[in-house]
């Protein structure tokens, strides 16, 4: 996307004080930073060279299981009466004014879900399968789904589901810094009321319709492979996507396992992605022709403080929610645990 593109950035809603502001700025600037050491160690140093697509008679299987080992890290807490749509965004909270965000999807026993996982070093191969457009919905005031796979020079669709405005901001990362692919308004259907009588009938409001969908390029600078999109009104909403070469990877199921079918024979380097895990995870994988691959990859879970709005183990008293906003803002959809 060339200077002309470019959209300015759009500035957060005026309910927000000017130290929320910055301290908004300088959390999202923490996050995209993490996520940028991520993937240095790998995707940095991996020239891209132009993948072939051609028939594959003799492919293998490739199947395994991704495990987060330790401790789950704590998720990130916002507090929502200094953001706005409190009481419609407050649907899914805490109970006590706080809207949860935990970017680890990690089960009982380890698994760890939606998690990319894409094999590096195949010059040619299988197509690309012809799909739609990758979809990214506002629904409930999050971003979903919360990790994406796209092509380079491939467009994705934002939709808005929600009765509320969203304001979507989409940079790509690197060690080099941030740099903005598009920032457009997300409009709500029309059908959705614009003007709710009081609070409760805000929050007690739940219907879902599709607003216009917003469809833009992911266009991204040499070397960078990674995005992430944020909503400017909402800060707890958030999406992150990398860019891939081939068509051999797969995102983590409810077990956290994957599978990647007609994979050529060959020894090639099999990477797993998470955008707040800072250094990637890599096994060496060799397929035979026809052959199937079982692999059990082991991440070690991130220690340490992750990110500046990590929720702490004490009362939160930083922003001093009242008893009255904590009863107004009521999760009738889903009370989060921290």
């Amino acid at each position: 996307m060339n200077q002309s593109q470019r959209r300015p950035d759009v500035t957060l809603g005026t309910t927000i004080q000017s130290e929320q502001q910055a301290m908004k700025k300088s959390c999202f600037g923490w996050v995209l930073g993490l996520a940028t050491v991520a993937l240095a160690s790998s995707f940095a140093s991996s020239p891209v060279s132009a993948y072939e697509e051609v028939t594959v008679s003799d492919g293998g299987t490739l199947t395994g299981i991704v495990k987060l080992e330790g401790t789950v890290p704590k998720p990130k807490g916002y507090n929502l009466t200094t953001l706005p749509d409190p009481f419609y965004c407050g649907r899914i909270s805490d109970g006590e004014g706080w809207r949860i965000l935990q970017p680890f999807n990690v089960g009982p026993g380890g698994e760890f879900r939606e998690v990319v996982v894409h094999l590096e070093g195949i010059e040619k191969g299988k197509p690309f399968a012809e799909k739609e457009v990758p979809q990214i919905e506002a629904k409930d005031c999050l971003f979903l789904p919360f990790t994406t796979v796209v092509r380079d020079d491939q467009s994705v669709t934002v939709v808005n589901m929600d009765p509320v405005m969203h304001d979507i901001q989409a940079y790509e990362t690197s060690n080099l810094g941030a740099r903005v692919l598009f920032n457009v308004p997300l409009p709500m259907n029309p059908q959705h009321p614009r003007n709710f009588k009081d609070r409760t009938e805000a929050g007690m409001y739940h219907k879902h319709m599709a607003g216009p969908p917003m469809k833009e390029l992911v266009k991204l600078s040499k070397n960078r492979r990674i995005f992430v999109m944020q909503c400017g009104f909402h800060a707890y909403m958030e999406s992150w996507g990398v860019a891939i070469t081939n068509p051999y990877f797969a995102k983590t199921d409810e077990q956290g396992r994957f599978t990647m079918t007609d994979v050529p024979p060959g020894t090639y380097k099999l990477v797993v992605w998470h955008p707040y895990i800072r250094t990637a995870t890599e096994q060496t994988i060799t397929i035979g022709p026809k052959g199937t691959v079982e692999a059990t990859i082991g991440v070690p879970a991130p220690t340490g403080r992750l990110y500046a709005n990590e929720v702490l183990d004490h009362a939160y008293t930083r922003y001093n929610v009242t008893e009255e906003a904590k009863k107004e803002i009521d999760p009738l959809v889903h009370k989060q645990d921290h």
